[in-house]
């Protein structure tokens, strides 16, 4: 039986109501969410058992946000506690031409000052067959960045498949180093790999490279080159967004496990109810695809996209749909009509 196990950060979200700028509110939505989480989020919807790992404040905000990991089915024995505070987000969601900002506020949250040495990685990832990590957790802290090391270390040496989605945040890098002197060691270890091949070729501090995804000879030499770069590697994937406008997102996807490229049809997806969450989304229903259907990485694809199509009509940082939802859109039922 499969097990996924995430690391990371789980954070307060904050958001304004009914598209609202930061001046106009008065009041802010308050929800739970951050890049791992959500993953996890998503393979326990999909029937995986999925487990995170993270480090909690011991005040009431942290048991909040141990009691959604709970409430979401997310398995939480091995969350650790200490530090003094959860980090925090703020969202102003966008319409139309206006896009959404995000204002973190999460320095010095008692993930960000988790420390290697905290967790036994041995006990945490005994019996489990995947390990999940971003690039998220590596952007927080630097210490955060080495207990992340440690993990994917333990993953590797026990055999677990490692899989990372890039997330890069420029806002979060600012303790002094760069993704290209903190990346390389870990995606050495890494299986799979979600991100654009820009944003991969400079985390690993690579020339800038501008590849053009609708040209799907040029892209698996671009591709190759990562896979020559990290040893371990077997899938890259890229999400294709072509945003119209915050309302309106164009969506596709596209795969090489070092042989073959594969592409998914482009999904028109308006209105946007929320767009945060979708690249999580997408994530969580790759790892889905490629443990079950093993043999069919088009069908992984397809449902890696189909997945982050549908997060976009969801409100709040989860995928809340369900493994058939995912299976109906897949089939080609995108009608939205009533359920009866």
């Amino acid at each position: 039986m499969n097990k996924v196990v995430a690391f990371g950060e789980i954070m307060l979200r904050l958001s304004t109501e009914r598209h609202l700028r930061f001046a106009q509110a008065k009041t802010f939505t308050a929800t739970y969410g951050g890049g791992e989480f959500n993953v996890g989020v998503s393979l326990v919807n999909y029937g995986i058992n999925a487990e995170f790992v993270t480090r909690l404040p011991q005040n009431e905000i942290g048991a909040c946000a141990l009691r959604e990991m709970r409430k979401m089915n997310v398995e939480s024995k091995n969350v650790i506690f200490g530090g003094e505070r959860l980090g925090t987000y703020y969202l102003e969601t966008g319409a139309g031409t206006r896009g959404s900002n995000v204002v973190y506020d999460r320095a010095h949250s008692a993930m960000a000052t988790i420390q290697k040495g905290m967790i036994d990685w041995e006990k945490v990832l005994e019996g489990a067959t995947w390990f999940h990590w971003s690039g998220i957790t590596t952007a927080i802290s630097e210490s955060a960045a080495e207990a992340c090391l440690e993990a994917v270390k333990v993953a590797h040496q026990l055999g677990l498949t490692i899989s990372c989605d890039l997330n890069y945040r420029a806002k979060l890098w600012q303790y002094g180093k760069t993704p290209s002197e903190v990346m390389p060691e870990l995606l050495a270890y890494t299986n799979v790999v979600l991100g654009d091949i820009d944003t991969a070729f400079f985390m690993l501090g690579q020339v800038k490279v501008d590849p053009n995804y609708e040209d799907l000879k040029s892209l698996p030499v671009l591709y190759s080159k990562l896979f020559t770069l990290c040893p371990n590697l077997k899938i890259v994937a890229t999400t294709l967004r072509y945003s119209v406008s915050a309302s309106h997102q164009r969506i596709g996807g596209v795969l090489f496990d070092g042989k073959s490229i594969f592409n998914a049809a482009i999904q028109e997806v308006t209105p946007v109810v929320d767009r945060v969450g979708s690249g999580d989304a997408f994530m969580g229903g790759l790892i889905y695809g490629l443990l079950e259907y093993k043999n069919d990485k088009q069908k992984a694809l397809d449902f890696a996209v189909a997945a982050c199509c549908l997060k976009h009509t969801v409100s709040g940082d989860y995928n809340l749909v369900t493994l058939n939802e995912v299976e109906n859109m897949l089939d080609g039922n995108v009608s939205g009509l009533v359920s009866r």
